[in-house]
C-alpha cells in the first residue's frame, strides 16, 4: 500500500498533473486552473497523495464549504490512476481526509458526482455518505451527497 501525506508547495507540479488528469479523464467541463488550485496546497482547503517511490497514484482534495455552514467541508477530486485502482487507494486517502476533516472540527462533509459513475456512488455509499438535495451550481453533478462526521 502506498503511502497517504499531505500535499505541500513543493508536490505542486505532481499534484497538478493528478488534477489535470482527473478532469479529462472524466470530462470537467470547469476544470480547475492552476491558481485556484494552489488554494488546496496553501490556502484553507487540503490535498492528499498516495505515492510509492516518486509513483504518484492518486488524490483527494478537502475545500470549506461557508456557504453551506461553518462546519462544512466538501471533497473534491477523488482521483485513483486507472493502474492502480482495485488497490485500496481510494479508501486510504478517504481516511486521512475524513481524519484531518474531523480534527479540524468539520461536522459535516458534501461531495456531488454524476449518475454515469456507479463505481464512485457505490463507494461513497459504502463511506456512509447519504444522497442529499442539490447544495451547489456544478453544472455536470446530478447527484449530491453528504455524511457526517
Amino acid at each position: 500500500m502506498p503511502a497517504v501525506r499531505r500535499a505541500t508547495l513543493a508536490d505542486s507540479a505532481a499534484a497538478w498533473t493528478l488534477v489535470d488528469e482527473y478532469c479529462r479523464d472524466f470530462g470537467i467541463v470547469i476544470p480547475d486552473d492552476e491558481v485556484s488550485f494552489r488554494g488546496y496546497l496553501a490556502g484553507s482547503g487540503a490535498l492528499w497523495l498516495a505515492d510509492e517511490r516518486d509513483d504518484v497514484m492518486g488524490c483527494v482534495g478537502l475545500r470549506p464549504l461557508p456557504n453551506v455552514g461553518p462546519d462544512a467541508g466538501e471533497v473534491k477530486r477523488l482521483y485513483v490512476r486507472p493502474s492502480h485502482r482495485r488497490k485500496g487507494i481510494a479508501g486510504a486517502l478517504m481516511d486521512a481526509l475524513e481524519t484531518a476533516a474531523r480534527e479540524s472540527g468539520y461536522r459535516a462533509l458534501y461531495l456531488d458526482t454524476k449518475d454515469d459513475m456507479p463505481t464512485a456512488i457505490r463507494f461513497y455509499e459504502s463511506r456512509g455518505y447519504e444522497r442529499i438535495p442539490r447544495y451547489n451550481d456544478n453544472p455536470q453533478a446530478t447527484i449530491f451527497m453528504r455524511r457526517l462526521l
